[in-house]
């Protein structure tokens, strides 16, 4: 075998001989042992997968001529975000930043939103949802319990893009099955080392992706889900008495974050079919997509700050289920009564297992 055709370890990378003894593949670096079809296998599968291909096309329309008379547009001076809103409603905070907005005039040159998920939460709900949270953490200080003060609470529109395809994978995992046994004088551990592929078809509808640079990512997808089958055609009407964040993310440039939201759930999908190992980890995936398509729509959540110690902490709501996330001052002194409780704990634990060894 010249140099040029000579395999490689699947689990070292380095080239491997053939043992005659075994009549195996073997690496001289990690002893590991392979029959010669397996490698082949596995060579030829990753040979014939190619590169990510995710492509997206798009049916946007702009608003028809007449329905966004009416609208308006504010402007935060701090955050420099834009916020859109019916004619009557009065915004005079910025729903991120919490700073004054400004009147910025009329509405207009933006894409028509495909859909809107309706509010389903009313401001009330939404504020005793976000007290519910506070109250139900351990290592939250009591007078922040107590004493917090919730500022006003916005419903805003959030911008998300929409995206959905039909996926086909190929996917390499390097599995391991590990035993232990133990007999008078050693104890031992055989590691078992496996390739394992999958490929296949899989389809997503509707993955979202927050359209508002102003809406941190983890915190909006940390609020899903939101049941699309429940969103309506886009009115104006839906506005009435909220606010409507406009988008400063483009379709464009949140494609890299569909394209990785679907190859990670392809990875997890696929690793749901691969039972029987001790470990399962991904060596190489590739996704390619088709009949790609994305879509406009604006999901409802409540947004609110809480002061406390002259600090703002900001909470969303989902608007359709209640769900709340956010960030939360942390009791120190009481994480380290924890830690002094456990170290005591154990201490004891340790103390009595010497008492019995000493007095046995």
């Amino acid at each position: 075998m010249s140099n040029t055709e000579q395999h490689k370890c699947p689990c070292c990378g380095a080239p491997v001989d053939f043992d005659v003894e075994s009549q195996k593949l073997k690496c001289p670096y990690c002893g590991s042992e392979f029959e010669i079809s397996a490698v082949e296998q596995s060579e030829k599968f990753k040979e014939n997968c190619v590169e990510d291909s995710i492509n997206w096309g798009s049916e946007q329309s702009d608003f028809k001529a007449g329905e966004s008379d009416g609208m308006k547009v504010y402007s935060c001076n701090s955050c420099g975000g834009e916020i859109i809103t019916d004619a009557t409603t009065s915004a005079t905070k910025c729903p991120y930043c919490d700073n004054n907005v400004v009147m910025k005039g009329n509405f207009s040159g933006d894409l028509r939103p495909d859909l809107v998920i309706p509010f389903k939460l009313n401001k009330e709900s939404a504020k005793e949802a976000v007290k519910k949270f506070i109250s139900g953490k351990k290592f939250v200080p009591k007078i922040f319990k107590q004493d917090n003060r919730i500022d006003e609470i916005k419903g805003v529109y959030v911008p998300h893009w929409l995206f959905t395809c039909d996926a086909k994978a190929n996917v390499n995992y390097h599995a391991e099955k590990v035993r232990r046994w133990k007999d008078s004088r050693y104890e031992y551990t055989e590691t078992l080392h496996y390739d394992v592929f999958r490929a296949g078809s899989i389809s997503f509808d509707n993955v979202p992706v927050d359209g508002s640079s102003k809406m941190p990512d983890d915190l909006m997808e940390s609020v899903e889900p939101f049941d699309i089958n429940q969103g309506v055609d886009f009115n104006t009407a839906y506005l009435a008495g909220y606010l409507a964040d406009r988008y400063d993310v483009t379709a464009d440039q949140s494609i890299p974050r569909a394209n990785e939201r679907i190859k990670n759930s392809t990875l997890e999908a696929f690793r749901d079919t691969v039972d029987g190992y001790t470990t399962v980890n991904p060596v190489f995936a590739n996704v390619n997509s088709a009949n790609g398509k994305y879509k406009y729509a604006l999901y409802p959540v409540w947004l609110l700050n809480v002061s406390w110690n002259d600090k703002k902490y900001t909470f969303a709501v989902n608007g359709q289920t209640g769900k709340v996330v956010g960030d939360l001052p942390v009791d120190k002194g009481a994480i380290w009564k924890l830690r002094l409780l456990l170290t005591g704990v154990l201490g004891a634990v340790g103390y009595g297992i010497l008492w019995l060894i000493t007095y046995l």
